[in-house]
């Protein structure tokens, strides 16, 4: 059962999946779309890729993922970015007009460059949040130790090489 407080860490991860589908999507416009197919276009990305950036949050207070790390994030998202492109062209677009597995191959593809982002923006946003919300919630602070042990360990290496 997934709590308030687990609902608290997938805030951060939905945000940008939310932001940057409906940045993706209304790009559609620049493209020559209608007003409502790229406000279309625009929700039907945002909605699972906020699910799955929420999601991550939710998996990274479990300590499934941990900080810092990408491989792990990038095959999670070599996952879920193609099923959300692929929710996204069923609802809207035409883009599997050659068949869904080259889709899909080509998504998964371009969902590293998508994560390299995504994990950018997570690791400034979520720490900030997770001060906001350590008092509150013990998944919050406990995932802030972590991040806090990480930065040390990161600081104590760049000390030691000069």
């Amino acid at each position: 059962m997934i709590t308030r407080h687990s609902l608290e860490l997938a805030l951060p991860g939905a945000s940008i999946g939310a932001v940057a589908g409906a940045v993706a999507g209304g790009l559609t416009l620049f493209a020559g779309a209608p007003t409502g197919m790229a406000a279309l276009s625009a929700l039907a990305l945002a909605v699972p890729l906020a699910l799955f950036g929420g999601l991550y949050g939710v998996l990274l207070g479990h300590r499934v993922f941990r900080p810092g790390t990408f491989g792990p994030v990038g095959l999670y998202w070599m996952v879920a970015f193609p099923v959300s492109r692929l929710v996204q062209e069923t609802l809207y677009g035409v883009g599997t007009a050659d068949g869904v597995l080259p889709f899909l191959a080509y998504q998964a593809m371009v969902s590293l460059g998508f994560a390299i982002g995504f994990v950018w923006m997570h690791e400034r946003l979520m720490p900030h949040w997770l001060i906001r919300r350590a008092d509150d919630n013990p998944l919050a602070a406990d995932l802030l130790a972590v991040y806090l042990r990480y930065a040390r360990m990161i600081q104590a290496r760049k000390g030691a090489r000069k």
